[in-house]
């Protein structure tokens, strides 16, 4: 092993861990009946979230639910969503969670791949794709050929496959009650008295945890807006005097960062994002606009929020949240897991001997502790016996006057470079502007002009090379 281990204090150690099929009743559902705690166009008490849950728990049961069994969900984010969430954990049943998003072929192929004993899907396809939230009817269906959990775990994820196929990552209650301890140790996150604007898809690991869960185990309102355009996003905040936070992807703080001369909102705290690297300049072009900071997370779908920056003070560097233990290992982040978060998966280079292996490439400060993800280890590539840093290229791209966003990939030997560039933009500045930053060895082979560039359902950009081919030619007047 080469370079450091550090670790941050213990993590907080909730009660009752000893009594796992009670966590959900215990940490999410508990709090004043009359207090509210989630608004989907219409905002929901407790004691109304009880009975639903109750009612939904009824209907999964007389589907073949119960202990140990499997249930897969396909819902849009609605008050249908949360409540067979919850409900299927109160029954303590094992939750795969299916992107909506997908096609029928997609949802068929994970059925197949992880066969859950029951499928919860709505009556009725949601409504367009810059929804929020669709009310939809659950239709529970007992599948012939699922089986019940092979494991513990209470919550099965399948990872955003940005770069690849996507990968099945599991969880236990415990370790989703660890990282609600972790987010209620960080003091600038939404709490009590607060209330969270949720941009990010709850079937994904922040808008899961750090948005629904710790909203709902906080007491900090969770509400979602009924259009995902700036617009949309901004009248929401506004809606509410509360100290509001925005927990989104850097998608949606540059989206808002674009808007010229926002309304006064003296009630929004900060914007909080993770899932990618964010550009340079967006921090300040954001604070610029709105005045508060835009904070960071770095994270995992098998370990959730790892470190941040939340008021954007150490930005690139972050905090490791309480119990993280991190060392870097030739040049790659490792951190400490008591067991793999893959099930069925027996693979040393993504977990061995209690260590996580992320694929990140990051520098861990020995004073400090604190950890500066610089992005994949796979980014580094070799051209003519050069090493090429494809985050540097990116990074470098993205902040050229008129570029908005930039992928770079490398395939079939060579740099590959896909853009989305303002209105007007003149290519020729693009390719001279890169030309006086980055030495020749350094630049794309091919440079791809794209009105937008592809993302993933969860709102990351997309890294496969054949689909960001795909998407350039289709861009191509014909």
């Amino acid at each position: 092993m080469t370079g450091i281990s550090l670790s941050s204090p213990p993590p907080f150690s909730p009660p009752h861990t000893d009594a796992p099929e009670h966590w959900a009743e215990r940490f999410l559902l508990a709090g004043p009946g009359g207090e509210e705690c989630l608004r989907f166009g219409t905002p929901l008490d407790r004691d109304a979230l009880r009975a639903l849950v109750e009612g939904q728990a009824e209907r999964l049961s007389a589907a073949g639910l119960g202990p140990g069994g499997t249930v897969a969900l396909r819902l849009p984010p609605s008050t249908a969503f949360v409540t067979v969430l919850l409900a299927s954990w109160r029954l303590r049943a094992q939750v795969i969670l299916l992107d909506h998003r997908l096609t029928d072929h997609e949802i068929d192929l994970a059925v197949e791949r992880l066969a859950p004993q029951v499928l919860v899907g709505s009556a009725h396809r949601p409504s367009g794709s810059l929804r929020g939230f669709s009310e939809v009817e659950p239709v529970a269906v007992r599948l012939s050929n699922g089986r019940p959990a092979g494991t513990g775990h209470a919550l099965v994820q399948l990872s955003s496959g940005s770069t690849g196929p996507a990968k099945v990552i599991a969880r236990t209650a415990s370790d989703l009650i660890r990282e609600l301890g972790c987010y209620q140790q960080l003091v600038d996150f939404p709490g009590e008295g607060e209330r969270v604007v949720l941009l990010s898809s709850v079937v994904h690991v922040l808008g899961l945890v750090g948005g629904l869960l710790n909203s709902l185990h906080a007491r900090a309102p969770l509400t979602v807006p009924e259009r995902m355009t700036a617009a949309g996003i901004l009248a929401t905040v506004a809606a509410d005097d509360r100290p509001t936070t925005v927990i989104g992807v850097p998608f949606h703080a540059e989206l808002l960062s674009g808007t010229a001369a926002p309304p006064p909102l003296p009630q929004l705290r900060r914007m909080i994002v993770a899932g990618e690297l964010v550009r340079p300049g967006l921090p300040d072009l954001f604070t610029a606009r709105y005045g508060v900071p835009l904070g960071t997370m770095y994270g995992m779908t098998e370990l959730g929020v790892i470190a941040t920056d939340l008021t954007a003070g150490l930005h690139p560097a972050k905090e490791p949240v309480a119990g993280m233990e991190l060392r870097m290992v030739e040049g790659e982040l490792q951190i400490r897991t008591a067991a793999s978060p893959y099930p069925g998966l027996d693979d040393p280079t993504r977990w061995s001997d209690g260590w996580l292996h992320t694929r990140d490439a990051a520098v861990l400060d020995r004073a400090t502790g604190r950890v500066t993800v610089l992005g994949r280890r796979d980014s580094q590539v070799s051209i003519g016996g050069l090493k090429v840093d494809l985050t540097e290229v990116e990074q470098t791209l993205a902040a050229l006057p008129g570029v908005r966003e930039a992928v770079v990939v490398f395939d079939a030997g060579a740099v590959e470079a896909y853009l989305a560039v303002e209105e007007g933009a003149d290519p020729a500045l693009v390719q001279d502007g890169l030309a006086g930053r980055l030495a020749a060895y350094k630049r794309p082979r091919r440079l791809a002009f794209l009105p937008l560039l592809p993302r993933t359902a969860t709102g990351k950009l997309l890294r496969d090379p054949a689909a960001l081919r795909d998407a350039a030619t289709a861009a191509v007047p014909t």
